[in-house]
């Protein structure tokens, strides 16, 4: 089994996690400053580590719809896949920044240390409810 990679994508900031290579546990790994940074980095960890599949945070609105930051998402989306050809999710990703900001306030990170991981912890958060949520339906 390959590893997976979780990206939160922001306007400005994009947080990447990877899963280990049993797709069990997530990891984040950093926050990049936009597309170029992302491409760059993509490109080192599809030639440095076996990465079978990409997942995107879906910014739903909170009832469920698609509103204009979803439909970036998907567009983004779309240029993943035709870029780097490998099989590219969304998963929902409502809530997963207010759920880092939560988990780092109670590891006792400052204000400034959870603005500078919020994203890379986001990304851990969508990535490791991706991976959970494939282990509950493997045969």
């Amino acid at each position: 089994m390959g590893r997976i990679v979780g990206i939160d994508f922001g306007d400005r900031w994009i947080g990447l996690a990877t899963s280990d290579p049993t797709r069990t546990f997530a990891s984040p790994r950093g926050v990049l400053a936009g597309e170029l940074a992302l491409r760059e980095e993509l490109k080192r960890l599809l030639a440095e580590e076996d990465v079978e599949r990409l997942v995107v945070g879906l910014p739903l609105n909170m009832d469920g719809s698609v509103g204009p930051k979803a439909k970036a998402v998907l567009a983004f989306k779309e240029r993943l896949e035709k870029e780097w050809g490998v099989p590219v999710d969304t998963w929902d990703e409502r809530l997963t920044t207010a759920q880092a900001h939560a988990a780092m306030r109670q590891a006792g990170l400052s204000g400034r240390q959870r603005t500078q991981r919020v994203d890379a912890v986001a990304a851990q958060i969508l990535l490791q409810s991706y991976l959970d949520r494939q282990r509950a339906h493997e045969p």
